[in-house]
């Protein structure tokens, strides 16, 4: 009877661990750009902040460099600044954040079917 009490014990504590690495998860890359950002650096490879504002339509200056910096404080990405007038800075992927790459390829994926899906379901209805 013990035994089996810590069992439901111990699978408890594992649902709440799952949960909250999900969690986690969900709240560094939440937002409507946190991923497209990532998603162009594993594209590009390093690449300046203007570079990003193009390959990432409709953010603002202003966004772009909170999302960067909230994606560098937390290891995702590196940022490279060179003395040059003016001033230059890159941004790169770091090695923790390569990471990400099945998870953004499989975002990717499930994008593409869900579409592909919608477009049969429409064409079906027509």
């Amino acid at each position: 009877m013990i035994i089996k009490k810590k069992r439901l014990l111990d699978t408890e504590a594992c649902g709440q661990d799952t949960l909250m690495a999900i969690k986690d998860t969900m709240l560094l890359l939440s937002g409507k750009w946190k991923i497209q950002i990532l998603g162009s650096l594993l594209l590009f490879g390093e690449m300046r902040f203007m570079d990003l504002r193009r390959e990432v339509p409709g953010i603002a200056a202003k966004m772009l460099s909170k999302e960067l910096q909230e994606l560098e404080q937390n290891e995702l990405i590196s940022r490279r600044v060179m003395n040059t007038k003016p001033l230059t800075v890159e941004y790169n992927l770091t090695p923790h954040g390569t990471t990400l790459q099945p998870i953004i390829d499989s975002i990717r994926a499930w994008g593409i079917n869900h579409r592909q899906h919608l477009f049969r379901k429409n064409n079906q209805v027509l």
